[in-house]
Formats: C-alpha cells, sequence, structure tokens
C-alpha cells in the first residue's frame, strides 16, 4: 500500500495562497500568507489526493509536491 503526503517547500512558498484558495481544509496559511499542510498532509482519499494535485500544478512557485511512501 502507498501513503500519499503533500508538502509544502517554506523555502519557494511566496505566499501567493492558490492551494488555500482551492483546498482550505487541506492547507492552512499563517499571518504573512505563507502556507503549510493541515495536519500531517496525508491524503487520505482519492478527492484529496486529486485537490493536492490541483494545487501542485496551480502553485507558481512550484513549493507544493506530493510525496509517495510504500507501506509494509
Amino acid at each position: 500500500m502507498t501513503r500519499r503526503t503533500v508538502k509544502v517547500d517554506s523555502e519557494k512558498c511566496q505566499g501567493h495562497n492558490r492551494c488555500y484558495a482551492m483546498a482550505p481544509a487541506m492547507f492552512k496559511v499563517d499571518e504573512f500568507g505563507y502556507a503549510t499542510p493541515r495536519g500531517d498532509g496525508v491524503l487520505k482519499t482519492e478527492q484529496d489526493f486529486e485537490l493536492a494535485r490541483r494545487a501542485v500544478d496551480n502553485c507558481p512557485e512550484r513549493a507544493i509536491s506530493i510525496e509517495e511512501h510504500d507501506e509494509a
């Protein structure tokens, strides 16, 4: 089984908030507008994965990624 998580590279994020606008339940922003995943970033459903893919595709700084980890 593969576990997927969404990540935000804080070095690349410039606070455009497109990810938050698309998926406010998946991302949060701080007082400066920089995004981080909510909770542990685990994508539990296929809908979560599709929202994360849209966020990846729409981030102008390419700060968002999806990591896949094989689980035993």
